[in-house]
């Protein structure tokens, strides 16, 4: 799967990353590098199924949708 994600250098210095398509998907780093690396882990987090989703009403269907 490929994402965009945009890298700004922030005011108190270092960078914030968000993915623009994951709302509420952010994070930052002190270099490039680490910012990309923090965005990388919050993006895994981020699709990582939790008990909750896995909860659903009689008659759903699940399917994968390849992107």
């Amino acid at each position: 799967m490929k994402l965009k994600v945009v890298l700004e250098p922030s005011e108190e210095g270092g960078f914030t990353a968000y993915v623009p398509s994951l709302p509420g998907c952010i994070s930052e780093g002190d270099s490039r590098q680490e910012a990309l690396e923090n965005i990388r882990e919050a993006i895994d987090l981020y699709l990582e199924p939790v008990e909750d989703d896995m909860s659903f009403v009689p008659g759903t269907e699940i399917m994968e949708l390849a992107i």
